[in-house]
């Protein structure tokens, strides 16, 4: 993993250090999959509290933790926010049409069972 250099610095694993199994599990959540459909849909940097999840905050936070580690996201400080951003052009380099298919499949999953999928499910 990468260093960080401040005591706000958020730990990421680089490109090359991104593995197809770290991804698949940290996707494999209905919590994560539903973070990620969401950062996906909204295509910006959305802060942590954005999100209403039906989990407790301290798990929210192991959540976060997980997609970041995995290099799914990418979190960063602005201000007292913490921003989360999906790391669409590095999952894209590694693993062509994974992300893609992965949400399509979630998105048809969702059709079936509404319950699962995100507040906002515009695709």
């Amino acid at each position: 993993m990468t260093t960080a250099t401040s005591p706000r610095a958020l730990e990421h694993p680089t490109r090359a250090q991104i593995r197809l199994e770290a991804v698949l599990h940290a996707l494999s959540d209905p919590v994560r999959l539903r973070i990620v459909r969401e950062l996906a849909s909204e295509r910006a940097a959305l802060a942590c509290s954005h999100f209403v999840l039906p989990v407790t905050k301290s798990t929210t936070t192991h959540h976060f933790r997980v997609l970041r580690e995995s290099g799914v996201i990418q979190q960063m400080y602005r201000g007292t926010a913490k921003l989360n951003a999906l790391r669409e052009d590095d999952l894209e380099a590694l693993f062509p049409g994974l992300l893609t298919a992965i949400l399509a499949a979630a998105g048809a999953q969702s059709d079936r069972d509404p319950e699962d999928g995100p507040a906002s499910d515009d695709r």
